[in-house]
């Protein structure tokens, strides 16, 4: 594992140098993903990283277990609460959506948090405009497979490290690069709205995922649910579709 997180860091940088860039930048939601992206990056580029703290109608714990993550990384960080700005876009969007009579309750809670994780891709990005930075993703094979994350939210990234890594390397890594204990260990939540986390919105477990992944058996009940998932999800990982030239 040592081995692989050398290999991450070296890769990390390559890719930024590759790209004309100065460093990395990653938005730190206080979760295990994002803690190891943050020791990864700072690794790479000690006096170029960034980590930013986005609240959005977050917990406040959330932001208090951000701050543990950037402490335990030494890494430079910034705080941009996006609350005010989400609830004045999101009142106008349903405002104008209700003025038609065509709002659509079920779906008013996707709605509202896709928007969070958009406006967190496009503040990442206007500070990677103003660092020179690359914005680095968080997602874990597990989350990739089945397609756990917002399409042009967290998933609008410029590199993802940590794609072919399951959830439980995901910890390994950690607890070799000095995440914070409380932050292994807490249960995984994308932090879209309360009390939301991962595995009770997936509706299977990431040991089961990694399971799957490793080409291990599991219950029919968690396969079926994990290739419905990457299924539904295909379009996630994909470009826009195009049709061909006619």
């Amino acid at each position: 594992m040592k081995r692989k997180i050398d290999g991450l860091v070296e890769w990390i940088r390559e890719q930024v140098n590759n790209a004309g860039a100065k460093g990395a930048l990653v938005g730190i939601s206080g979760g295990i993903d994002s803690a190891v992206v943050a020791h990864l990056i700072k690794r790479a580029f000690p006096d170029d990283s960034l980590g930013v703290i986005m609240p959005c109608k977050s917990n406040s714990k959330d932001a208090e277990d951000a701050m543990l993550v950037v402490s335990s990384a030494r890494i430079k960080a910034m705080t941009v609460d996006l609350t005010d700005v989400h609830e004045l876009l999101l009142s106008k969007i349903n405002h104008e959506i209700k003025q038609r009579g065509e709002f659509d309750e079920s779906g008013a809670q996707l709605g509202d948090a896709n928007l969070r994780a958009r406006l967190r891709m496009s503040t990442l990005y206007t500070l990677a405009n103003n660092y020179r930075y690359l914005v680095v993703g968080t997602d874990n094979a597990a989350e990739w497979y089945t397609g756990y994350f917002t399409k042009y939210g967290d998933g609008g990234v410029d590199l993802v490290p940590l794609v072919h890594c399951t959830k439980g390397e995901v910890r390994e890594m950690a607890r070799i690069l000095g995440v914070p204990e409380p932050i292994i260990t807490k249960a995984p939540s994308a932090g879209l709205w309360e009390g939301q986390t991962d595995e009770n919105e997936m509706g299977t477990t990431y040991e089961m995922i990694d399971r799957f992944l490793r080409g291990e058996e599991i219950p029919e009940k968690d396969r079926e649910i994990i290739e419905r998932l990457h299924k539904r999800s295909e379009h996630k990982r994909k470009l826009a579709a195009a049709p061909p030239k006619f």
